[in-house]
């Protein structure tokens, strides 16, 4: 008997055994996928005893293990100047960064400081002013809107006793965000901290009001005497001014949490939202029993991803299938705050933000189930429509079979798909009809793209790695990939989508911060613009034409800093120059090519004819026409 069949039938035998009956599921050829759902209709717990029945039973059910995480364009001020703005998944909803600018001031975080520069006039841009942090704090993000200053972060270190109780509290993991009046650039003034008891996951603003979500997995077992809800549901403080003399207080109480399943959980979902517009209003705080993987946002709603830990009617899968179906909170801005609605749920895992869209009121999820490795492949790739109840209204599945989603863009009644094990097949999906979408053609080329870009409506820029087949000696049942690559891709004949453009960088070892975070890549088509950091690997001559010469090979670290490129349907991609903060080049080599240090280019942006790049180090300005340096400024 195979592993596959001894699975099912362990799986049946406990669902009898539970008392239960049978759960509808199929293992396909290639693939696990699931074809009930769980019951994701809405309640809240009846008492306080059902709250810790259902708590104790999710902990029983990771048999003892626990788990712990670690941690629209911005409106301008008044008289800004013409600017660029961080890239967003979807205009007008804004979302977190490490650098901001509105259009006179860049706000950066600068290991534990958030600076505040002057840019403008570039040739007198200067640090105005710095804002410190302890030394056991870590700084995650900003936002920025007219006179106000958001920082979000965590705290390492627990200033005062969270509970009278003897119950172990988290020390480490307090996640704060503090909400600055730099109507005064010269001299901030804090005006409220709102500190969490739990991990920051993302954030995002629309209009004035911050939505943050959060989650906490408490520090108590389930085999602990004389617990209460109180202690294990996770405690906040809002402080106004940033004293520290409240004391924390649960979040809420258990009639307060929405659940989706009342059998189990281990863990808590919260959204805190933060009114900018006015800094006396209340917070607004919704919490329920979930958590948060990857998070997507419209103009309307907010949808949370949460994978694995799943469970049908009580019944835990083992732990080789857990991670195979994805949970979906549906929360609706609702004013200030947000109001949950329900959830989905749909078979596989997702691969981040991206995999997610809203349009005309239904909700697409790109999924892969399965695994993917040299020895064979198991999986699948699915996309799935679903409704404004959250019900599954549509499906595509088993595209690609035996390899993984790299990347994913919806675009309207458009999707994108990139999927990988050997070579890349960029998939056009059809979504126009949410009962039933479909592929309408798809392009094979060796390489992948990890991120996906949109140009116009019928082209799609596509940065990711280039790659090259494993020969037959080596099982041939996968690629080595190379350097990096940038193209654009046609679509405008959907059925027959084309490369129309590419240019590799370097030779593999070659990197990029915006292969992982879309917010390092700068595109503006007005201006024929692109620009991301780049960590450049490269062989020299005589290796890359030695005999033998393996595709495995790494290139030696020459270069770390900014490409910018003047990007065009007619002329594809070409090169105005590179910008580097290292003042010494050697130093790549020296540190075995490890570029997050304070010297790399993570972020740029443009005020009227200049370029920003910037590190923890230093900002430089360089002219956009040519990339003559203007100025640095040390921060």
């Amino acid at each position: 008997m195979n592993k596959k069949s001894i699975a099912l039938v362990l799986v049946l035998i406990l669902a009898i055994a539970a008392g239960i009956g049978v759960i509808t599921y199929y293992y396909a050829k290639d693939g696990f996928v699931a074809k009930s759902p769980r019951r994701t209709s809405l309640g809240r717990f009846a008492s306080a005893a059902d709250f810790m029945r259902a708590y104790k039973n999710g902990q029983k059910a990771y048999q003892g293990g626990m788990m712990f995480k670690s941690a629209a364009p911005v409106a301008g001020i008044s008289g800004a100047l013409e600017h660029s703005s961080t890239n967003v998944q979807v205009e007008g909803v804004d979302e977190a960064d490490i650098v901001k600018n509105d259009g006179r001031y860049i706000y950066a975080i600068s290991g534990k400081s958030v600076v505040i520069v002057a840019a403008h006039p570039a040739e007198k841009a200067s640090v105005v002013s710095r804002i410190e942090s302890d030394k056991d704090i870590e700084l995650s993000e900003l936002f920025v809107l007219r006179d106000r200053l958001v920082v979000i972060g965590a705290s390492h270190s627990s200033p005062e006793p969270l509970l009278e109780k003897d119950v172990s509290r988290p020390r480490g993991n307090t996640a704060f965000v503090r909400v600055y009046d730099i109507s005064d650039r010269e001299k901030p003034g804090l005006i409220r901290n709102v500190e969490y008891e739990g991990a920051y996951s993302t954030s995002r603003m629309i209009g004035s009001n911050v939505h943050v979500v959060l989650t906490a997995y408490p520090y108590v077992t389930y085999d602990q005497k004389n617990i209460t809800p109180s202690d294990i549901i996770p405690r906040y403080r809002d402080v106004a001014g940033g004293g520290k003399d409240e004391a924390f207080a649960p979040i809420g109480d258990y009639k307060d949490i929405e659940v989706v399943d009342p059998e189990s959980f281990t863990s808590f979902l919260s959204v805190v939202s933060i009114s900018l517009e006015n800094g006396s209003a209340r917070l607004n705080k919704r919490t329920i029993a979930g958590h948060s993987d990857n998070v997507y946002a419209s103009l309307k709603n907010l949808y949370v991803a949460s994978g694995g830990n799943w469970l049908y009617d009580g019944l835990r899968y083992p732990h080789a299938q857990q991670d195979e179906q994805t949970t979906i909170y549906k929360f609706k801005f609702d004013g200030p705050g947000t109001k949950f609605l329900g959830a989905g749920e749909v078979p596989g895992t997702i691969l981040n933000q991206f995999s997610m869209d809203e349009t005309k009121g239904y909700f697409r999820i790109a999924t892969t189930c399965g695994r993917v490795s040299r020895e064979g492949s198991s999986s699948t790739n699915n996309v799935y429509v679903l409704g404004p109840d959250m019900k599954i209204t549509g499906r595509l599945e088993g595209l690609a079979r035996g390899e993984s989603i790299y990347s994913v863009r919806f675009m309207g009644d458009r999707a994108y798909l990139v999927t990988f094990k050997k070579v890349d097949p960029l998939f056009v999906l059809d979504m126009t009809n949410p009962n039933k979408p479909t592929v309408l053609g798809a392009l094979k080329i060796p390489g992948y793209s990890d991120y996906l870009h949109p140009y116009d409506e019928t082209h799609v820029i596509g940065l990711g790695k280039n790659t090259v087949e494993a020969s037959p000696e080596e099982g041939g049942n996968f690629a080595w990939y190379q350097g990096l690559k940038l193209a654009i891709f046609d679509v405008t004949d959907v059925a027959n989508p084309t490369e129309m453009h590419k240019v590799e960088i370097g030779d593999r070892g070659t990197d990029s911060y915006a292969l992982y975070d879309h917010k390092a890549f700068l595109f503006d088509r007005a201006k024929n613009l692109l620009v991301l950091p780049v960590l450049l690997a490269e062989l020299t001559p005589d290796k890359k034409a030695a005999p033998g010469r393996h595709a495995s090979d790494y290139g030696d670290y020459t270069f770390q800093g900014a490409y910018a490129y003047d990007v065009s349907l007619t002329s594809g991609f070409e090169l105005k120059g590179r910008v580097t903060h290292l003042d010494n080049a050697a130093e790549l080599t020296q540190n075995y090519g490890y570029y997050d240090s304070a010297q790399s280019v993570k972020r740029s942006l443009w005020i009227e004819k200049n370029l920003y790049t910037v590190s923890e180090s230093k900002i430089k300005v360089n002219r956009l026409d040519d990339l003559t340096e203007v100025a640095t400024v040390q921060i």
